[in-house]
């Protein structure tokens, strides 16, 4: 590709943007005034050719910083709110970062950063037109990490390879919306989805309650929201999904079991419910909208839109043009195999047709030496009728050296059921799960804890 082929975020979103919008819970812009208006002011000459770190404090703010960077500056590494200040140094240098883009100037004095750009939300024309002069490398943390989280390297093609290949939606143009930060993977792609596939997008606010937040999606009228398999668990506990009826419901992120799976179809009985995989390092490998959990054989090999995929010891394998290109960092390894393959960690097991998702590598609980899935048994624990959600953990034992505990919620029906449902827990767990597996202590508690990323919290008893 030429350096005159180069195409930007903004030279995506194609010349009907009437109508559509970006909002959240204080503001709704027009795309067309955010493609006339500016967020940096004169700024953006500054960061021309320059390695940029964004942190501003609102989903809305970073949305419009995006489009606003992407080709002109060299590199953008997108930082969620929750990020550790302990490891934004660590960052800044594996990044090579020189500006910072935010509209909370007065955080950054001691970075160590010459170039400090303010942002705010636009309310003039911008007296700077942005061009499009270079393929901006787009740069993401990975989560699921106690330590400094890892860089990965993107460019706009490959995060926007699985929306140009499905095309813009048909019909009446979707109001998206996902329970994602969209300056994570999962949520960047459903941001990229809406804005490049023809609709609009409702963006989530830190910290908002979740009834507020889904009155806000009915009010929009979104009709199509993606989230994780926990982020949905907690919808259903909250009893917020009355009165909200989206066409098109996905989740990604973690393991979507088929409790989940047929719960969301009971809620929403008229819209397609699915779940797709991706990852911040493999990129968007496939979708399943059949209804069920796990995915078909078929998929394995070489697949639809250059998506190749294969399964060693275990562990399913991805190649394909919309995965990173590299870690970034002085001290990063290779991100993939010698034939190009990421190794995602997701292992996943071959039961007749169809292979399931048993839970990660490096996720495994020892049990008495025995290596065991947390998610294989919730998954058991979640298919009880009066169960919303569960988390698998080890709990160390005088006698065994260690046991499994299961922390459990329940839906209302269950209240005041809880020995019964004790005991029709673990007879489930006897049928379908090997003696060591069974949960030696199940405890019912209230909820359980989503990382910021919107996954299980999977802390140690």
């Amino acid at each position: 590709m030429s350096p005159r082929e180069v195409f930007a975020l903004r030279d995506y979103l194609g010349p009907e943007l009437k109508g559509r919008t970006l909002s959240d819970a204080r503001h709704l812009l027009s795309l067309t005034d955010i493609l006339s208006q500016t967020c940096l002011s004169d700024r953006v000459r500054e960061l021309a050719g320059r390695s940029v770190l964004l942190s501003v404090s609102g989903q809305l703010l970073a949305a419009l910083a995006m489009i606003e960077l992407d080709g002109v500056a060299r590199r953008m590494l997108l930082c969620p709110p929750d990020l550790n200040p302990d490891h934004i140094q660590a960052l800044i240098e594996d990044a090579d970062i020189e500006a910072i883009v935010t509209d909370e100037p007065r955080r950054w004095t001691d970075a160590g950063v010459y170039l400090i750009a303010g942002a705010h939300l636009p309310e003039e024309p911008a007296k700077v037109a942005v061009k499009t002069e270079r393929a901006t490398e787009w740069l993401m943390l990975t989560s699921g990490t106690s330590g400094v989280p890892k860089i990965v390297g993107h460019t706009l093609e490959g995060l926007c390879g699985a929306i140009v290949a499905d095309g813009p939606a048909s019909g009446t143009p979707p109001v998206w919306a996902t329970f994602y930060d969209i300056r994570r993977y999962g949520g960047l792609q459903i941001f990229l989805r809406a804005i490049i596939g023809g609709g609009s997008m409702v963006l989530s606010e830190v910290g908002e309650p979740l009834a507020d937040q889904v009155a806000r999606l009915r009010e929009r009228g979104v009709t199509h929201i993606s989230g994780t398999p926990s982020h949905w668990r907690k919808l259903l506990m909250s009893g917020a999904a009355a009165g909200f009826s989206p066409r098109y419901v996905r989740l990604s992120g973690e393991i979507a079991d088929q409790a989940v799976l047929d719960g969301l179809a009971q809620a929403f009985p008229n819209a397609s419910v699915g779940h797709a995989y991706a990852s911040t390092e493999a990129g968007v490998g496939f979708a399943v909208n059949d209804g069920r959990e796990g995915f078909p054989a078929s998929l394995i090999g070489e697949g639809r839109d250059g998506v190749e995929m294969k399964v060693v010891d275990g562990s399913l394998r991805i190649r394909s043009k919309r995965s990173a290109h590299a870690y970034v960092g002085k001290h990063a390894a290779a991100l993939t195999d010698r034939d190009g393959f990421v190794d995602t960690g997701d292992m996943v097991e071959l039961r007749g047709d169809r292979y399931y998702f048993v839970g990660r590598r490096g996720g495994i609980i020892n049990i008495g030496g025995l290596k065991v899935h947390p998610e294989e048994i919730e998954a058991v624990i979640n298919a009880h009728a009066e169960v919303r959600m569960s988390r698998a953990k080890s709990r160390r034992s005088p006698i065994t050296g260690s046991i499994v505990v299961a922390d459990v919620v329940l839906t209302a029906d269950g209240s005041g059921r809880e020995k019964e449902i004790r005991e029709e827990i673990l007879g489930q767990c006897r049928v379908a799960l090997a003696s060591h597996k069974v949960p030696a202590v199940i405890r019912f508690v209230e909820a359980l804890d989503v990382t910021p990323a919107g996954k299980l919290a999977r802390s140690d008893a």
